[in-house]
């Protein structure tokens, strides 16, 4: 049995939670990192939980103190008064430096599809940044690409199936052909864990075996939910100001021009092949009851971590 320390940033949280659950389920000793100290545990005593300690670098790094493995999913999907993508840069980088003082032997990290260092988008930007810092650090690592995750805690499938569920229209970014290659956030946590076990440096676009353009990803999930909608073309900034309407009045940022950019720059589509094998299609159909009932908040998620429990 494995024994060795692993640790995982925001095992309470989505892509996180999916990577831990694999290494307990391998014997190892699981830690995470986290914002979230007052979230409920959902494995209990088998994850300690500590604070990321983003101000105090030598707090992190005593954290990290013989840890083998350590795997990051922490990242920020946009700016907010409380959280930004240079905050996300700044406090990732500092991990980095912390898990290198404390002798950890491999990074497994999550970035995105088609980083630039000359991306105009922040977001796409900084994922760029984050891997040159890795790769300058002189850590061993794995390099994860991933384009859109899709499973029960999802965000973005679960509001394009919440929009259809009611309204009675869909309405794409212009023509709504560019591409998009979802995976399974348990495939993606599969192979965070295999790639743990190296030590070489890899860099993997971490995509699913099914490749959609935008719009026929809305049809999909329409057929598959039993609502079918016309789906409309209209023009970007149109499109963001109905999604940011939508947000105002659910509390949430819905889309941001970012993602619209990225989306329509075909930025969440890759050359590569099929890192996975589960398909969107068999896992939406499987939950096609309820995909959708509920509006996803990524604002209240991570608020949330920050709220004691009652």
């Amino acid at each position: 049995m494995h024994r060795e320390i692993h640790a995982v940033t925001g095992a309470f949280g989505y892509s996180g939670k999916y990577i831990a659950a694999r290494l307990l389920a391998q014997g190892r000793k699981v830690i995470t990192l986290t914002n979230s100290l007052h979230r409920p545990n959902p494995f209990g005593e088998r994850v300690q939980a500590c604070a990321f300690n983003f101000d105090s670098p030598a707090k992190m790094t005593a954290s990290l103190k013989g840890v083998s493995v350590f795997y990051n999913t922490y990242w920020v999907r946009f700016n907010h008064p409380m959280f930004t993508h240079a905050d996300a840069v700044r406090n990732t980088t500092v991990m980095f430096e912390a898990a290198k003082k404390a002798g950890v032997e491999h990074v497994v990290h999550i970035s995105i599809t088609n980083p630039s260092a000359d991306s105009p988008l922040e977001y796409f930007r900084g994922k760029a940044q984050l891997e040159r810092a890795l790769k300058d650090s002189g850590l061993s690592y794995t390099i994860l690409r991933p384009a859109v995750l899709f499973g029960n805690e999802d965000i973005l499938i679960n509001n394009i199936a919440w929009a259809l569920r009611r309204l009675p229209v869909f309405g794409v970014f212009g023509n709504g052909r560019y591409r998009l290659q979802p995976i399974y956030v348990d495939d993606l946590a599969g192979l965070a864990v295999e790639y743990g076990d190296k030590r070489e440096n890899i860099t993997l676009d971490a995509i699913g075996p099914e490749t959609f353009t935008y719009r026929d990803l809305v049809k999909t999930i329409a057929e598959i939910i039993g609502k079918r909608r016309p789906i409309v073309s209209v023009p970007p900034r149109l499109g963001y100001l109905a999604g940011a309407l939508i947000g105002k009045m659910v509390g949430d940022v819905m889309i941001t021009r970012d993602e619209v950019q990225g989306l329509m720059a075909n930025l969440l589509f890759v050359q590569s092949p099929p890192a996975a094998t589960t398909r969107f299609t068999d896992w939406a159909k499987r939950h096609s009851q309820t995909l959708g009932l509920h509006y996803a908040s990524e604002l209240a998620r991570r608020l949330d971590g920050k709220t004691p429990a009652p």
